[in-house]
């Protein structure tokens, strides 16, 4: 696989599909070898600069990857939510050390994977609980809030002992009504709270 193509060919999958994230089988596709002979290839571009490795078996053109397009590669089913989400507007003043991703899948691997995107930890919740965001892969706000309460009670924390809530009232009250009705009692008394 020579640097230059590999290079072309990212480029193109990335302006022609908005595709970042490739796996070494597409890659070998591309090359017409082997996946072992693939990843010897990967191994000595990385080096070169050529290519990052985003996650384990996961490459992509450097730097520009988000924690949403690895993400869309890793589990197709997955969201991200939690503190990530809600940092992301301003909701909350801390700074997220992982990037929360909600999924209906058990994960036969860790389900805490560090990557160059930053650290993303799959958590399994049930049908009820589970809504992915009917565009992209961030939750609403209004979601986030629910999912974070949600963890935090399972947890056995207090999720305002977590972190410091900034503008709630501009969160959308029917939509948040419409997601706090999936989720136990307890989380709806915590966000009801949370809000006041």
């Amino acid at each position: 696989m020579k640097a230059l193509e590999l290079h072309q060919h990212l480029e193109e999958q990335l302006r022609s599909h908005g595709k970042r994230i490739f796996t070494v089988a597409e890659l070998a596709n591309f090359a017409g070898s082997s996946v072992a002979a693939t990843r010897v290839e990967l191994h000595r571009l990385r080096h070169m600069g050529v290519i990052e490795q985003y996650a384990h078996a996961r490459y992509g053109l450097p730097g520009g990857a988000t924690a949403e397009e690895l993400l869309a590669s890793l589990d197709s089913g997955a969201y991200i939510s939690g503190m990530y989400a809600l940092h992301a507007p301003g909701m909350v003043t801390q700074v997220p050390h992982r990037v929360t991703c909600i999924t209906n899948k058990r994960h036969n691997r860790s389900r805490v994977r560090n990557t160059r995107v930053g650290t993303l930890e799959f958590v399994c919740v049930s049908p009820r609980i589970y809504a992915p965001p009917a565009k992209g892969r961030m939750a609403s706000p209004e979601q986030a809030l629910c999912d974070y309460v949600y963890l935090c009670r399972r947890a056995g924390i207090d999720a305002q002992s977590q972190v410091t809530f900034r503008r709630v009232s501009s969160l959308n009250a029917a939509r948040l009504k419409r997601t706090c009705a999936r989720y136990p009692a307890a989380v709806q008394a915590e966000v009801a709270r949370i809000i006041d």
